[in-house]
Formats: C-alpha cells, sequence, structure tokens
C-alpha cells in the first residue's frame, strides 16, 4: 500500500510538471508573437495559405465597416439635398406664380419638377436602408461567428508552436542510450501530434468559412445594388425626361436675370457641393 501511495503520488507530480512545462512553452510562443520575434522560417511557411486568408477575412470585415459608414452618410447627404431641392421648387413656384410673363412660367414649372424630383430622391434611401440592414445582419452573425472561429484557431496555433519549441528544446539534450530522456521526448512527440491534430481541423475550418464569406458577401451585395441601381436608374429617366420636356416648351424664351433668385441658387449649390 505505501509503494502503491508513493507510486501515485509520483504520477500526480509528473502530471503537475508536465501541465506547467505545456503552459511554459505556450506562454513563451505568446511572447514571441507580441514581441515580433522571428520564428522558424518553415513553421511560418507552412501556413502561407492560412495567413492569406486571414488577411482576406480582415479586409472583408473592415471593408464592412466602412460600406456601413458611408451608407449612412450617404442617406444623410440625400436627405438633405431633398430638403434644399424642396425648397428651392417651392421658392420657384411662389415666384413663378407672381410673374405673369414667360419667365414666371418657366419658374413655375421648374419648380414643380423640383420638389417632385426631391420626393423621388428621398425613395432611394429605401433600397439604401435595406443594404445597410442586411449588411449589418451579415457582419453581426456571419463576421463574427468567422471571427470566434479564427480566434480559436489562434489559440491552438500557440499551443503548436509552443509544442514545436518544447520539442525543439527536448531534442538539444536528447541523448538516445537514456531511457528517461527518450520517454520525456516520446511523451513531447505526443503533445505536438495532438495540438497539431487540433491546429490542422481549426486551420482548415478557418479557410472554408472565410471562402464560405466572400462567396456570401458578393452574392448579398450583387443582390442589393441591383434593387438600388433599378431604383436610381428610375429616378434618373424619369427627372431627365421631366427637366427636357421643360427645355423643349421654353426654346427662345430671352434670359432672365434676378439678383434674388441668383443669390438663392448660388447658397442652393454651395449647400449641396459644402456638404
Amino acid at each position: 500500500p505505501i509503494n502503491d501511495t508513493n507510486g501515485k503520488y509520483r504520477s500526480e507530480d509528473q502530471s503537475v510538471v508536465s501541465r506547467m512545462q505545456k503552459k511554459y512553452w505556450k506562454t513563451k510562443q505568446v511572447l514571441i508573437k507580441v514581441t515580433g520575434k522571428k520564428e522558424d522560417e518553415h513553421v511560418v511557411a507552412s501556413d502561407a495559405e492560412l495567413d492569406a486568408k486571414l488577411e482576406v477575412f480582415h479586409s472583408i470585415q473592415a471593408s464592412c465597416i466602412d460600406l456601413l459608414k458611408t451608407i449612412e452618410k450617404y442617406q444623410q447627404r440625400l436627405n438633405v439635398m431633398s430638403e434644399e431641392e424642396n425648397e428651392l421648387g417651392l421658392l420657384l413656384k411662389v415666384q413663378g406664380e407672381q410673374d405673369a410673363t414667360k419667365a414666371g412660367k418657366m419658374m413655375e414649372a421648374t419648380g414643380k419638377i423640383l420638389c417632385s424630383s426631391a420626393q423621388q430622391r428621398v425613395a432611394l434611401c429605401t433600397p439604401l436602408s435595406r443594404l445597410g440592414q442586411e449588411l449589418a445582419t451579415f457582419s453581426h452573425r456571419a463576421v463574427s461567428d468567422t471571427l470566434l472561429t479564427i480566434d480559436h484557431m489562434e489559440q491552438a496555433r500557440i499551443e503548436y508552436r509552443g509544442a514545436l519549441l518544447w520539442m525543439k528544446d527536448v531534442s538539444q539534450e536528447l541523448d538516445p542510450d537514456t531511457c528517461k530522456q527518450m520517454e520525456k521526448f516520446r511523451k513531447v512527440q505526443t503533445q505536438v501530434k495532438n495540438t497539431k491534430a487540433q491546429f490542422d481541423k481549426l486551420k482548415m475550418d478557418v479557410c472554408q468559412k472565410v471562402d464560405l464569406l466572400g462567396a456570401s458577401r458578393c452574392n448579398m451585395l450583387s443582390h442589393s445594388l441591383a434593387i438600388y441601381q433599378i431604383t436610381l436608374l428610375h429616378f434618373c429617366k424619369k427627372t431627365a425626361g421631366l427637366m427636357s420636356k421643360i427645355h423643349e416648351e421654353f426654346i427662345g424664351v430671352h434670359p432672365y436675370h434676378s439678383v434674388a433668385l441668383e443669390v438663392k441658387f448660388s447658397c442652393y449649390f454651395c449647400k449641396i457641393h459644402g456638404s
């Protein structure tokens, strides 16, 4: 019984030492990564495909954030422009109603079209809002899920490379004629195999998820932007048609100058381009 107890304690001590050694080499690998110290070029080269996929992921992640910010700014400016366009249209309508000349009729007709154009311009926000919602959902779910897998993979990579450092250290002191050292080497070798198997699995998961993420984003943008493009083309064609009609109706009308209108137009365009 005494021998069994001593053997049990020795086994527990060895287990504790083994865990401490694993933690030591894992921590050392973390420090190497944080400090940017050069690692084994063959080990780094073996992860070249994985690192390329990670660059693609970070590009997708950053572009999603930038696109969401751009859509928000674009919607704000569309609203501001629509308000200014409507204000200008109302001004022209009021001034045109008070002027019985052809110039008055031109101002009134142009004012009505500008008010109509302002209302239709706001409609562009609908497909943009939908795009923003789909992009936000994509970012919060698909991108976040892939990021979680990447975090798990990076932990596995640290453990695997830490085990490689441990095996390299043990092999430098290895004496094939010493049974104890050979047993220690085999234990470390087993640790390397186990960590590599876990790392390889997660590495494959990451590569597959990044590929799927890229394809999903392309499909989402193609669908959402197509709806926006159709709405934009409809708006442009309708507005251009109305403006062309007015232009044809008032061909030959002598130029009309108004200081008040020139000031209003100047302020209007300054606001548009300044925003």
